[in-house]
């Protein structure tokens, strides 16, 4: 699959700069050998061809598993793509499926190759920046690895969520930041402080890199109470026709003898000697008999 990663990169890389005209910052930043940890902020579907592009290396990212798991024809094109430009199916459903996430992130930096993965664990719902997740932590201890902040800058804008075309007046950006040595934590995988202490230290990294607002809440809580509120919202409004106009006879005038206050003649005018309003001849509905 090395192979195909080469063959789509050389394929996809000038169209990729010639159409949308991403530029980059701080590639240099970047260990041209060795295993190392690429952490970026997840803005877009676009980050996973944009982020790799100006590398001259191969860069294995762990990506979510509904990328490899569709059925029919467009199910197996996608599980061959992504598994031939370096990506790496990963259950965010948490527990024994974030510990085998890490173990394969693991044999991937075992191997000498550089990993990327997006500490906040799915994109983010509104273009700021997310808590990060310990797992980039656990990992660069580890490994005993560096971890290399890769900021994209743009893409939220550039393609918003739900939206398949990209708006090209946009350009995309990709900045790195220098690595960062985490070799005084080494031997403390296991303490919940220190791993919550690196990750936060990447996470404002990223931030001054990208120059996105930061929230301290997981992107995922996030987005589930903003689903909540989205269908709540629904509930309430309800469809169209049973909350505002409605048919007529339903909602607002209805046949008269449907009305449960009698017929017009009751309601407005009255019998003249029933009205306090004077005689009945300065009336409007005055009976003919009078």
């Amino acid at each position: 699959m090395t192979v195909f990663y080469w063959v789509v990169k050389a394929i996809l890389g000038p169209i990729l700069r010639v159409v949308f005209r991403p530029w980059f910052d701080g590639a240099e930043n970047v260990p041209r050998e060795g295993p190392a940890i690429l952490a970026s902020n997840h803005l877009s579907f676009s980050d996973h061809f944009f982020a790799p592009l100006p590398l001259p290396r191969k860069v294995v990212f762990l990506a979510k598993s509904e990328y490899f798991t569709g059925r029919g024809l467009k199910g197996l094109a996608s599980r061959i793509f992504f598994s031939g430009v370096g990506q790496i199916p990963m259950d965010r459903a948490g527990g024994e499926a974030s510990q085998r996430a890490l173990r394969t992130g693991l044999r991937v930096l075992a191997q000498g190759q550089l990993l990327g993965i997006y500490p906040e664990g799915t994109r983010t719902p509104d273009g700021r920046l997310y808590r990060g997740k310990t797992g980039v932590a656990r990992l660069a201890l580890a490994a005993k690895v560096p971890v290399i902040p890769c900021a994209m800058v743009g893409g939220f804008e550039f393609q918003p969520p739900g939206k398949i075309a990209p708006r090209l007046r946009i350009r995309p950006g990709v900045k790195f930041g220098k690595p960062l040595d985490f070799s005084r934590y080494y031997g403390l995988e296991t303490d919940r402080i220190v791993l919550r202490a690196m990750t936060d230290e990447i996470m404002y990294e990223l931030m001054k890199l990208s120059g996105q607002e930061y929230v301290d809440e997981y992107a995922q809580r996030k987005k589930v109470r903003l689903a909540a509120i989205r269908k709540s919202h629904d509930r309430r409004a309800g469809p169209p026709h049973d909350r505002r106009a409605g048919p007529p006879h339903d909602r607002r005038a209805g046949p008269p003898h449907d009305r449960p206050a009698g017929p017009p003649h009751d309601r407005q005018a009255g019998p003249p000697h029933d009205r306090p309003a004077g005689p009945p001849h300065d009336r409007q509905a005055e009976p003919p008999d009078e």
